[in-house]
């Protein structure tokens, strides 16, 4: 599909993402309310408006990766949104993990005056977003979605349509939550473990090839070891995706125990002052709790 591309949030996630974009040749018209977070994709080569209206006016496709469902509104179709000047035709993509139930409402919106939308959350973390290698779970038409394959294929290698509006997000809770919830058992478990005497190295080289080791426990449990807090998802965002998860099952009216019980340790993290801190750093309030300290 010919046109600039609009990229409106560039932060952890979109800024890789945006830069990849760039890589494979898209004319892109970029947005953020930092202006610091501009500044690479100018150096790049893209242009940069001053509004989400004013990148949708310029463009034919516009992606949206913010925080929240407020932001992803706002942008979407706030006073200065897309949908103040976007023309029939146009396909707004929104990249970020928000409610989707709010979702299918603004699609609602933009369809009244002649725009598609789609909703496209990402799964890979800010390594793979750099390296172009996310898994993108989308929902929306299908012939909406194939018109959007070409930048689908630009920041992602494994690309899911997996159905109508509002499903992608659908999906992308249900990944999230596994990977939550599985990340309070991890830092349980290795707390419990050194309590007992046990070394946190030999614990990760026996679980990770046993029956217990996970995407969650692999991936994270070496950056535990280090003390590699670093934000990548932080423990605020984590908790922000659980209130998701937890609100859309009311709404559906699905019993959540586990998803429940483990938002109130990122409730706790964030009580600490670690709510910048990359997720696993929730292994700091179970630490203080049973006295120990899990380093490598």
């Amino acid at each position: 599909m010919a046109g600039a591309v609009g990229f409106i949030g560039l932060g952890a996630m979109g800024r890789p993402m945006a830069l990849n974009l760039v890589k494979r040749g898209f004319p892109l018209v970029v947005h953020d309310i930092d202006p610091v977070k501009v500044e690479p994709l100018r150096q790049k080569g893209a242009t940069v408006a001053d509004s989400p209206e004013r990148v949708a006016a310029s463009t034919t496709r516009t992606i949206c990766i913010v925080e929240t469902t407020a932001q992803a509104e706002a942008v979407i179709a706030g006073e200065r949104g897309i949908i103040r000047s976007a023309g029939p035709g146009h396909i707004v993509i929104c990249m970020s993990t928000i409610d989707p139930l709010v979702a299918k409402r603004l699609g609602q919106e933009l369809a009244a005056r002649g725009i598609a939308m789609l909703d496209a959350p990402v799964s890979g973390g800010t390594e793979r977003a750099g390296t172009g290698e996310l898994s993108i779970i989308g929902g929306g038409a299908t012939e909406t979605f194939e018109a959007c394959r070409d930048l689908f294929k630009a920041m992602g290698t494994k690309i899911f349509h997996v159905g109508g509006l509002g499903q992608g997000l659908a999906m992308k809770l249900v990944n999230n939550m596994l990977v939550q919830v599985n990340l309070v058992a991890v830092a349980e478990a290795l707390v419990m473990g050194v309590k007992a005497g046990l070394d946190p190295r030999t614990i990760y080289e026996v679980v990770r090839v046993s029956t217990g080791t996970s995407a969650a426990f692999e991936g994270r449990v070496p950056k535990i070891l280090a003390r590699d807090f670093a934000p990548g998802g932080t423990i605020d965002i984590y908790f922000k995706d659980q209130e998701l998860e937890t609100a859309f099952a009311k709404q559906l009216g699905v019993p959540l125990l586990l998803a429940n019980v483990s938002q109130q340790v990122y409730q706790m993290a964030r009580a600490a002052g670690l709510g910048k801190q990359d997720g696993p750093a929730i292994i700091r309030v179970l630490e203080r709790l049973a006295g120990v300290e899990v380093r490598g």
